[in-house]
């Protein structure tokens, strides 16, 4: 299928679309032109989430043929609650990494600010809401202070936040007390973890997401269309709609099915993770692609000085972006305690961050700065917990996990830093 334009035949009978721009002229493309323009893109360097899409499914079918549970709906739910915390975490991260920095504090700053929250539920009784707030400012003003020195000072990133890394350990072992922990059992965001949506709900919910994506991409379509502006075939927006509406839809109608192994207590219905997951991704596609504080954090990360010069603030966006990573960490925080019931001067350290940041790499967002989507985070966190999952179902050791899961992380990177070469050969 072609796009309609009104078009007219130049010198050579090619046909292009006149724009209202002088000069200007965009060519139709068809699905088949629009395939073949990924592919080239693709071979030029720029392969996105690729890898780790594919790598995905690699892993899919592998655990569905290694072990009968992997694909249960009980699983996957488990597998999803997994994820959440990671997922969350390596979207925190993205804007660190844009800008080429790096963000070690992270999963500590995250589970302080949970400490935080659970400290002002336990200790002083306050309201889950007034904690929740509470832990968000911990996490903001953290991310702040950290961002001032990087951005005002120029200490480089790797160094102060390892520093806030080993120190916010010590906050945490001062406040909790060594083997000690933080009961975090404060229903509303318990249920975080342990609760799901009704069946009813989460089906209209899927519903109303795809109508909306629908309307949004049509009207992009149009918009585009009607300016003479380079634009996708009306055939490929059609297939992005109806993809998104088999996937969303088929996951609510899997997961509407009772997971339960005892008839007399149903679970069913989509893990209220998974909406706090997908509440915060399409939160940030939206500020990463449709407003100019996104566009400023590419601008900065592929080239600060033009940035600079193009009147950005980069010292303002660079401080942002490290508020933006500690305060989602903090989110990330509050979805581990609801997990696991409890803070512990441990929480957010050893394994967490190095699988938030490999997560976002193992996605596609790149380690030089300038190139990453938020979705990137969501595939990399699914890669992650689909390791450890389906390692955990075969009853393997803990040391083939975390040589496994190095192993992924130094492809991805590998992967990225090949795209680099190949995007600078070609010029991109």
């Amino acid at each position: 299928m072609t796009v309609e334009t009104n078009d007219q035949p130049d010198a050579g009978g090619a046909t292009t679309a006149v724009s209202a721009f002088s000069g200007d002229a965009v060519h139709t493309v068809s699905l088949g032109g629009a395939f073949q323009a990924y592919v080239a893109r693709v071979r030029g360097g720029d392969m996105g989430s690729l890898p780790a899409i594919l790598g995905l499914v690699v892993l899919m079918i592998f655990f569905s043929f290694a072990s009968d549970t992997f694909t249960t709906n009980l699983n996957l739910a488990n597998l999803v609650t997994q994820a959440g915390p990671i997922c969350v975490l390596a979207l925190g991260l993205v804007p660190v990494l844009l800008l080429g920095e790096i963000d070690l504090s992270a999963g500590v700053a995250g589970s302080t600010g949970a400490m935080a929250a659970g400290l002002l539920m336990v200790d002083h009784g306050q309201s889950w809401p007034v904690a929740t707030v509470g832990a968000l400012v911990v996490g903001i003003v953290i991310g702040l202070v950290i961002g001032l020195l990087v951005a005002r000072l120029g200490i480089p990133s790797f160094v102060v936040t390892l520093a806030f890394f080993l120190g916010l350990q010590g906050v945490m072992l001062k406040f909790i007390g060594q083997g000690g922990s933080v009961r975090f059992s404060d229903q509303p965001l318990r249920d975080l973890a342990i609760k799901n949506l009704d069946p009813v709900v989460g089906l209209v919910g899927a519903a109303v997401i795809v109508a909306a994506f629908a309307l949004l991409s049509l009207r992009t379509y149009r918009t585009q269309v009607t300016q003479g502006l380079q634009h996708p075939p009306l055939s490929l927006v059609l297939l992005r709609i109806g993809v998104m509406a088999v996937v969303l839809l088929g996951l609510v109608l899997f997961m509407n099915q009772n997971r339960s192994r005892n008839p007399n207590f149903p679970i069913e219905g989509v893990p209220r993770m998974l909406i706090v997951v997908m509440a915060l991704l399409i939160l940030w596609t939206f500020i990463l692609t449709r407003t100019r504080y996104g566009r400023h954090l590419y601008a900065v990360g592929g080239n600060a000085e033009a940035a600079r010069r193009a009147g950005i603030n980069v010292t303002r966006i660079r401080t942002s972006a490290f508020i933006a990573c500690t305060t989602m960490a903090v989110i990330s925080g509050l979805l581990l305690a609801a997990n696991t019931g409890k803070i512990s001067p441990g929480s957010g350290g050893g394994n967490t961050l190095l699988y938030a940041v490999g997560a976002a790499v193992i996605g596609g967002t790149s380690l030089f700065g300038g190139k990453g989507r938020a979705i990137d985070a969501i595939v990399g966190g699914l890669v992650i917990a689909t390791i450890t999952n389906g390692l955990g179902l075969l009853n393997q050791a803990s040391w083939i996990n975390s040589v496994v899961t190095g192993g992924v992380l130094l492809l991805a990177a590998s992967v990225d830093a090949i795209s680099r070469r190949r995007r600078s050969a070609a010029g991109v």
